[in-house]
């Protein structure tokens, strides 16, 4: 009669590389915010030095998530932590921008309210079934980003480098128009799937 040796895989410790970055994230909010609305967010340096920090966490973001899959290091903290960090970084970029007047009120609005929104129905939903991420929701993270990005910059454009201006605005407003676009749109489609899964999860 054979021994069964198996054992269960034990899970993986919170105190790992992957949280610990989600935290400097975390961490890194603050004072992104405060180079952003510093001098009333028109001077071009603590502009500039917003966008490395802006940089520097979204590129914690990408490494945490990244590690993790890669030496199995999910663990429920990362799985509570690293989305309240990715919205905590995001609703400060819009809501900063705002308050120092690069975008209208409405944009924070319409993309915060999505963001919110997919977070509160996936809790909702958790009963039933786990909404997957999508590609189109890739694409929404990237767009946010890249559109981010260049409003940090459109004040230390204007101030050192005049001549790029207009071509500047023109190219930060279409990606965030774009950003917006396939906000709404994955935020409809996460809505659609949600109602699917969940009548599926129920019918069977």
């Amino acid at each position: 009669m054979g021994v069964n040796d198996s054992r269960a895989t034990p899970a993986p410790s919170n105190w790992n590389l992957p949280n610990v970055l989600t935290v400097v994230r975390i961490l890194l909010v603050p004072v992104f915010l405060v180079l952003l609305v510093g001098q009333d967010g028109v001077d071009p340096t603590w502009r500039v030095w917003a966008f490395v920090v802006f940089v520097v966490a979204m590129l914690t973001d990408w490494i945490d998530g990244t590690l993790a899959r890669r030496w199995d290091m999910i663990t429920d903290f990362g799985k509570i932590a690293d989305p309240i960090a990715d919205k905590a970084l995001m609703a400060a970029a819009l809501i900063g921008l705002w308050v120092v007047g690069t975008l209208p009120l409405w944009v924070p609005i319409v993309i915060l309210v999505r963001e919110f929104g997919i977070t509160v129905l996936r809790f909702v939903i958790i009963r039933w079934v786990v909404l997957p991420a999508s590609k189109g929701g890739k694409l929404k993270t990237v767009l946010q980003t890249l559109a981010i990005g260049l409003m940090l910059l459109w004040i230390p454009v204007l101030a050192w480098v005049p001549a790029l201006f207009v071509v500047w605005t023109v190219v930060a407003w279409i990606a965030m128009t774009a950003a917006i676009v396939v906000t709404l749109v994955t935020g409809i489609d996460y809505c659609v799937k949600s109602y699917r899964l969940v009548r599926e999860a129920k019918g069977s």
